[in-house]
Parts: C-alpha cells; sequence; structure tokens
C-alpha cells in the first residue's frame, strides 16, 4: 500500500523542486517489511546506485512508514541534506546519531496519539544529536494519508523542496516546524 500511497506524493512532490536539476527516483524494496533492516540496505543500495549514475549530488529522501524509517536510517549516507518522513514507523530506541547536520522533517497525522508522541520523542533526540528537526501534523489526518491527501501531499512537497533549497520566505510552514519544540498543526 505504501508504495502505491508513495506515487502521488512523489508527482506533487515534483511540481516543489526544479525538473530540469532533480531526479526522482523510488526505492524497489527487495522483501516486504523491515525484516532486520532489509529496507534500510535497499535505501542504501539504491543511494549507492544514485551516486554511480550521476555522481555526487545532494539527496532528499521521501519517505512513507517504514519507507520513513529506512529513509532516516540512510541518512548516514553523505550525499543525504535531509529527510521528510510521512507517518513513519519509529521503534522507541531508534538511533538518531546518522542525522547529524541534516534537516529532519516528519510528518504525521493527529488520528493516533501514540504515533504523534513517537514522532515527538525522535525529533527530540535528532536535534539532541545536531540535526534541524520538526513536525508537523496533519489535522484528521490518518497513517493511510488518505483523508485530507491533498495536504498531506502539499505539505510533503513544500517539506521536500525546503530542504533541496531552503529559501527565506518560502514555505513557511516548515520552518515553524523545524523552529518548534512542539508539533505544528497543518
Amino acid at each position: 500500500m505504501s508504495a502505491l500511497r508513495m506515487r502521488p506524493v512523489m508527482r506533487v512532490a515534483a511540481s516543489a523542486v526544479l525538473l530540469d536539476e532533480t531526479l526522482l527516483g523510488q526505492v524497489c524494496y527487495r522483501q516486504r517489511g523491515w525484516n532486520g533492516g532489509a529496507a534500510e540496505v535497499d535505501a542504501l543500495r539504491a543511494l549507492s546506485e544514485l551516486n554511480r549514475l550521476v555522481g555526487d549530488v545532494p539527496v532528499v529522501l521521501l519517505g512513507h512508514g517504514m519507507g520513513g524509517r529506512a529513509a532516516l536510517r540512510a541518512a548516514v549516507h553523505p550525499q543525504v541534506l535531509g529527510v521528510v518522513a510521512l507517518t513513519p514507523w519509529l521503534p522507541k530506541e531508534e538511533p538518531v546519531c546518522q542525522l547529524a547536520g541534516r534537516n529532519i522533517l516528519l510528518i504525521d497525522g493527529d488520528s493516533i496519539a501514540e504515533a504523534r508522541a513517537a514522532a515527538m520523542h525522535y525529533a527530540e533526540k535528532a536535534r539532541t544529536a545536531g540535526a534541524r528537526a520538526g513536525v508537523l501534523v496533519v489535522r484528521h489526518g490518518g497513517p493511510e494519508m488518505v483523508r485530507r491527501a491533498a495536504v498531506w501531499h502539499r505539505t510533503a512537497a513544500m517539506a521536500v523542496g525546503q530542504v533541496l533549497r531552503p529559501r527565506i520566505g518560502h514555505d513557511h510552514l516548515v520552518r515553524q516546524g523545524w523552529g518548534s519544540s512542539g508539533p505544528v498543526v497543518v
């Protein structure tokens, strides 16, 4: 479901970047589920392949659910500027040291209080590790990102654009999310 759900998100995210300067790609996971970190390995393999094909280019990772967790883990790759994680799966002891110096935005719905709390805890840990991290919460949004889909898409696109090319005066919600110790509601 997440792979299909990401197609419209990718289309809208493409509108937030200059396509003549940007390459969009999608990781194909070899297995379904986390499977001891196989998703992270697949994401890192895709980044290495990207580097082989086009060289050292800046990368923003965008993932949903388990893909959000894989993207956050794959931020260890030197080309990664930041991560936009949509309703990421974040176990309590998830590492954050790989996020130092990167821009991280977690976007979650307001339907599951535990998920929102996990995102806030993770963002706080990421900030302590040296990341610029924040949380945006989509009002009346759930982990499947179907209700208020346009809001999810626009917010993800804004975040990707702002991570890739930070602009003063643009995308105030993203900047507000990075600057807030609490979640910013969209």
